[in-house]
């Protein structure tokens, strides 16, 4: 029988990560009372808060971790809570202080805030809002599967549900767990490698959101900067439909935004999503690309049927000088797997809208990010 001592007890828990920080538990200073007696193994595991939803999810991780040490028979795991005090200390050394501030211009914080991450020059994070002149269009779907897409393709992602009014992100995803409060620090849920945070979270079932435009400038600011989105590659922003107050405030929080615009092959639907492209050059932001929705319908004949006409997507990436990234058939899975939250990237990703979205992701991920800091237009 091998010897097994304290050290080597801690060494087999350091690749044991938390499932919501992702971050070692030791390193975090989660792992307590370390006794070991012959092959038994005792410890206690400080839990961030009463009540962890991923309780169990971390008793296995270390179960399997310690079962595997040579010489190990049993673990005997119990539960702690951190204090107050030891949350404040570890959402300062993961997140910083609430009170930093990095100047007073919206993006680079204010004096009661934090600055926004993802405006600073040195944020590896690409944000791409999701945008579109209209309702209907599929915009959410869209964003939930190339959310997955990238996930899947090895990418740490992050989703900001930013249609306020028509929040649907945490159902298509299936992330409806609620996010857990650390401290003056949000851990959003993650479903499918996707974290994501929405309004949805902190509305009562069915009530809906009646707010002016300060209250929504307000909690995008704390979606940017209150949630623990640990340096993501790609922050995508499902953006509400047309160019209203949102959009503005996201010019101000994000000028380096990317833009990309879904719309429909409809001649219709390509001309009202003109008008998110207009606004995105009015504010200095990006477009990159086009994406469209819809594009047609595969029939049990094989034949291709264009339900809501061709051409719209091409029309309008010819128009703005940028590439038609995607064309996106019609398929009952795709609604259906954001009903019940089971994105069809994520559940079928070798079906032909499963192909797409990889591709789309693929393309994006390939781009080269905004690297010009311009000055978006200033909103009183």
């Amino acid at each position: 029988m091998s010897e097994i001592s304290t050290s080597s007890v801690i060494d087999a828990l350091r690749p044991v990560h938390d499932p919501e920080l992702h971050r070692s538990i030791v390193d975090l200073g989660m792992v307590r009372d370390v006794v070991v007696d012959g092959d038994v193994v005792s410890l206690t595991v400080a839990l961030t808060i009463a009540g962890c939803p991923l309780r169990n999810e971390i008793q296995q991780r270390v179960n399997t971790a310690l079962r595997a040490l040579a010489g190990v028979r049993d673990v005997r795991l119990n539960f702690g809570v951190m204090t107050d005090d030891e949350r404040a200390a570890l959402r300062e050394k993961l997140h910083g202080s609430p009170a930093a501030t990095a100047g007073s211009t919206p993006a680079q914080g204010h004096a009661q805030g934090r600055a926004i991450p993802f405006a600073q020059p040195g944020s590896k994070t690409r944000p791409l809002l999701i945008s579109s002149g209209k309702g209907g269009v599929g915009k959410s779907s869209v964003t939930t599967n190339l959310a997955v897409a990238l996930a899947a393709a090895g990418h740490k992602v992050g989703v900001v549900d930013a249609d306020i009014y028509g929040y649907s992100i945490p159902r298509m995803l299936g992330a409806d767990r609620p996010p857990v409060a650390l401290d003056q620090m949000l851990l959003p849920p993650e479903s499918y490698g996707v974290r994501c945070i929405s309004i949805g979270y902190f509305v009562p079932d069915g009530q809906a959101v009646v707010w002016r435009g300060p209250m929504l400038h307000k909690a995008l600011e704390q979606f940017l900067t209150d949630v623990f989105w640990d340096d993501p590659d790609f922050l995508l922003i499902d953006m509400p439909p047309g160019t209203g107050d949102i959009a503005l405030s996201l010019s101000q929080y994000l000028p380096r935004a990317e833009v990309y615009v879904v719309t429909t092959p409809q001649e219709a639907a390509q001309k009202v999503a003109r008008l998110s492209a207009a606004m995105a050059k009015k504010v200095n932001m990006t477009v990159r690309g086009v994406i469209e929705n819809m594009s047609w319908f595969t029939g049990d004949d094989g034949k291709r049927y264009e339900l809501f006409g061709s051409g719209g997507g091409k029309m309008l990436a010819e128009e703005l000088g940028v590439p038609l990234l995607a064309q996106i058939p019609l398929v009952g899975a795709l609604r259906e797997g954001g009903d019940d939250g089971r994105p069809i990237a994520a559940v079928a990703p070798e079906s032909e809208v499963g192909r797409v979205f990889a591709d789309l992701a693929a393309q994006i991920a390939a781009m080269k990010p905004k690297k010009v800091f311009s000055s978006a237009l200033k909103v009183n």
